[in-house]
């Protein structure tokens, strides 16, 4: 089974799953590869007085390394990283992953304005077609000035917490914003991920769009990573069943691995 290039552990403030339980979940479906992106937002507002978001690396490391090593003859271990991106904390973003050897870094945007679209408050005060906007002029800022990732995850997250989820969404209604972020990330060699985590969500398709997946591919994109954004294990490889036909739907033959933050193309 094609490799799960994010999912999340109890290194994640939104998750408590242990890693070996999703390793095994893995092993059990017959995947020869994941790799674990815990969330790193250095910007995310604090709930209840707590900082949170933050991760310790020494113990992320010593912990996934350990595992890595245990079940080295079963599966193939990846240390990357879900990085928040903003442009205020752009040093401290790059600093944090030059001291780190992580294999796979996932640059994904959650705080737009101090706020998450996760929560109802994100969306008060402004129409739907405003507040989707402004999520894609974030992404577009951080494409343009930030580069110490490998690929931009979920591009239209917003999507999956908007008051009516994607009933009201056309992506073509924000064509021009895609069509700048996407040629931007080809530019910069980055690639973008199908995160079938929209579909858990009730979404009519992954995160992102397979229409903006295939238009990534019609661009000249090449790097595609595939993942579930699972948090629990009977997450891990959601609705993998279908993945092979949405990379072949969109132009893909391979999907796209990484090593020391270098990519590898497996042909399906």
């Amino acid at each position: 089974m094609i490799g799960d290039y994010h999912v999340h552990t109890k290194f994640s403030s939104d998750c408590n799953s242990e890693p070996e339980e999703l390793i095994k979940k893995a092993i059990s479906l017959g995947m020869n590869e994941i790799c674990f992106t815990d969330h790193v937002d250095f910007d995310y507002p604090p709930e209840n007085g707590q900082t949170i978001f933050r991760i310790n690396t020494k113990e992320y490391f010593n912990t996934l390394a350990a595992l890595r090593d245990s079940y080295k003859n079963r599966i193939k271990i990846k240390i990357g990283i879900e990085l928040g991106l903003n442009p205020s904390i752009e040093e401290m973003n790059s600093s944090f992953v030059k001291s780190n050897d992580f294999d796979f870094v996932i640059g994904s945007s959650h705080i737009i304005n101090g706020n998450d679209p996760y929560y109802p408050e994100f969306w008060e005060g402004k129409s739907i077609k405003e507040a989707v906007m402004s999520y894609f002029e974030a992404i577009l800022r951080n494409v343009t000035t930030y580069e110490n990732y490998d690929v931009y995850g979920h591009l239209d997250y917003i999507v999956r917490y908007a008051p009516d989820q994607d009933n009201d969404y056309n992506w073509k209604d924000y064509y021009d914003y895609f069509d700048t972020i996407l040629r931007l990330l080809i530019d910069k060699g980055k690639g973008i991920e199908i995160n079938t985590a929209g579909l858990k969500y009730g979404l009519k398709n992954p995160n992102p769009c397979l229409d903006i997946v295939k238009m990534y591919r019609s661009l000249g994109g090449e790097i595609i990573t595939t993942g579930s954004d699972a948090h629990k294990a009977c997450h891990i490889a959601y609705s993998y069943e279908i993945i092979t036909d949405m990379l072949k739907n969109t132009g893909f033959n391979y999907y796209t691995i990484f090593k020391e933050r270098k990519p590898e193309f497996v042909s399906i």
